[in-house]
């Protein structure tokens, strides 16, 4: 049986990519890894990861929470190095 460590290893995102799918989608962290690495193999799944975080981002703020902030946009930033080919589309 494989855990969640070992699906995240098989994953194509980070830890805190998919904390912040499951956030945005209220979903539990497994489900939020099998969405995410769905989505990342897609075509469209790259700018609408892209979006979850962002939006992450944007409650975060409105709720004051300036370390969540802070988190999440340094996980902005690891998602558009790594994932590159699709920061052009909004």
């Amino acid at each position: 049986m494989l855990s969640y460590k070992d699906c995240l290893g098989l994953c194509d995102l980070t830890e805190a990519e998919i904390d912040a799918i499951a956030e945005h989608e209220h979903l539990p962290r497994l489900v939020a890894l099998e969405l995410g690495e769905y989505l990342i193999h897609s075509p469209e799944g790259v700018p609408m990861i892209r979006k979850m975080i962002i939006d992450d981002i944007a409650h975060a703020r409105r709720h004051g929470d300036l370390e969540r902030v802070l988190t999440l946009r340094a996980t902005l930033r690891h998602f558009i190095q790594t994932h590159p080919d699709h920061v052009a589309d909004q």
